[in-house]
């Protein structure tokens, strides 16, 4: 009995180091915690040095414990840059998309794509002291300037814009005015939200702990 319990837990930290995931079995209910942090890795490997998220290992993650028959709902603990449009929204789309419970909590911060990944949860839920960056879709490196990459940023950021209105309860009118904003952030447009004001303009479900998150989990559990 020891041996299998030591071998549980050996595996429940491996899991945790690489893939910042464990599952959760010894309280009320059965749930998938995943963390989403740092910057969200896409196609292109980042530097050694920098705190990523791959996407090859969550979206296969999320479809495991979609079909899972012991995982009765699924937590998503935010604390992101962003980073890859691609990547971040795919995840978001595969969240959206599943018919387990899952609510998201973003700590710390929760910016750029990390925005659609918030809202992405059946019911999202930020601390007070984090904020969420709203800002354009942008790119590093060489930029032709014609036509026809100017219309593909737009309806790049017209996906992510119609996700977010869609999982939020943000006007897209009044988020499309955040995110022009040009009187807050020095070097580029959009705005900076702390736990309040992203309750307040609807981006975000309510303020709350992790105490408060898990009961609203446990509660979806028992509904559904």
């Amino acid at each position: 009995m020891e041996e299998n319990e030591k071998k549980q837990n050996n595996e429940a930290n491996d899991s945790i180091k690489e893939m910042g995931v464990v599952e959760t079995f010894s309280g009320k209910h059965k749930i998938f915690c995943l963390t989403i942090i740092g910057e969200i890795e896409g196609h292109s490997i980042l530097p050694e040095q920098s705190k990523t998220t791959k996407y090859e290992h969550i979206l296969p993650q999320l479809v495991a414990v979609e079909e899972s028959t012991e995982i009765e709902g699924i937590l998503i603990l935010l604390n992101t840059i962003g980073g890859d449009v691609e990547a971040g929204l795919a995840i978001a789309e595969l969240i959206s998309g599943m018919k387990k419970p899952s609510v998201s909590f973003v700590l710390g911060g929760g910016h750029s794509i990390g925005v659609p990944l918030a809202v992405s949860a059946k019911r999202s839920f930020i601390a007070p002291s984090a904020t969420m960056t709203i800002h354009p879709v942008r790119t590093n490196g060489l930029v032709i300037g014609v036509p026809q990459m100017m219309n593909h940023f737009t309806r790049m950021q017209e996906r992510i814009t119609d996700f977010v209105v869609k999982n939020s309860k943000i006007e897209k009118q009044k988020f499309c005015e955040l995110l022009m904003n040009t009187g807050e952030l020095v070097t580029d447009v959009g705005s900076v939200l702390n736990g309040s004001a992203a309750v307040d303009v609807g981006l975000i479900d309510g303020l709350g702990s992790l105490s408060d998150v898990i009961n609203c989990l446990y509660d979806m559990i028992e509904k559904q």
